[in-house]
């Protein structure tokens, strides 16, 4: 993952209304960060087919990418001193996007292409590179889906997912970093396990005794417990940042309805990428791919540091 300061914001598009949303964000964020932005668009097969036939032939002038010289003619004057470069790729979408993310700080799409279908609220391109790309992934909602942000830091605060014992620390450090740059709180979600009810465990309680027997209440230790190894988790990052408000919060169960909720109200949910694996929605892990899937507001899936 890179992370050089000249790396370039990648933002993929397509002309599709989703994707114009992406490099909106991705023009603010590339301007945040005072990186380039490279705004990459991957030719149709037709395109790309037409090309090939006419290369075949001999010398001849590259066919026009018009998505690109629409997007170059209108990005250019609010560039505001932005380096912005162009780039039309060829071969599948998820690849091409892939390759050119290679040296990319960051890549950000749309929740859908052209070609979705309109029932889905996220694509599988976008599915498909929050999974195998190198670099953070930020999935930019439709505006179906966009929560309408009232102006102020609470508003706009940064939302983290943490298992604390698997979220890796390139997740975190994006999280605090994001949270920095904007001036914004961070408010952290981790989840604690849910003692089943009694009613699951025992059977019909015989005639004599038709109320099962009460079980300890144990959540108020599993919420302590919770709190605490959050907190061990969090202090490396808190001391080296801390100008960054903690909005430390712990939550039963289910982490990622909670990241849904809060993400109403939020800039950008972080999550984390699990490390590879075969199944892809195991790559990105249940949390990540719910919170994809119905998030308010933008979702970056950062992926680990790759083994040595």
């Amino acid at each position: 993952m890179s992370t050089s300061e000249n790396s370039p914001v990648v933002v993929g598009v397509d002309g599709s209304e989703h994707s114009l949303r992406a490099l909106e964000w991705a023009l603010q964020e590339a301007r945040s960060l005072s990186a380039p932005l490279t705004v990459a668009h991957v030719r149709s097969e037709a395109l790309q087919l037409g090309s090939a036939r006419i290369a075949s032939l001999g010398p001849s002038p590259e066919l026009p990418d018009t998505v690109v010289d629409a997007l170059a003619a209108e990005v250019g004057p609010r560039a505001e001193g932005l380096e912005v470069g162009y780039a039309s790729l060829d071969g599948s979408v998820v690849d091409a996007l892939v390759e050119a993310a290679e040296r990319a700080r960051l890549l950000v799409v749309g929740s859908r292409g052209r070609g979705g279908f309109k029932s889905l609220l996220l694509g599988s391109n976008s599915r498909s590179l929050a999974a195998a790309a190198p670099c953070p992934v930020v999935v930019v909602p439709h505006e179906a889906r966009a929560a309408s942000l009232e102006s102020g830091a609470a508003a706009g605060r940064v939302l983290l997912g943490l298992e604390t014992d698997e979220t890796a620390d390139e997740v975190v450090e994006f999280a605090f970093e994001a949270a920095e740059r904007r001036g914004v709180p961070l408010e952290v979600v981790t989840a604690y396990p849910v003692p089943p009810s009694p009613a699951l465990l025992i059977g019909a309680p015989a005639p004599a005794l038709q109320v099962p027997p009460p079980m300890p209440d144990e959540t108020p230790d599993l919420v302590e417990s919770t709190s605490r190894r959050q907190g061990e988790r969090l202090l490396p990052f808190t001391e080296r940042r801390p100008e960054v408000e903690v909005i430390p919060t712990v939550t039963p169960a289910d982490p990622a309805g909670r990241l849904v909720e809060d993400s109403l109200e939020a800039g950008l949910v972080v999550v984390g990428r699990h490390r590879r694996h075969r199944i892809e929605t195991l790559l990105m892990g249940s949390v990540a791919h719910a919170v994809l899937h119905h998030a308010h507001c933008p979702v970056a899936v950062v992926p680990p540091a790759p083994k040595r």
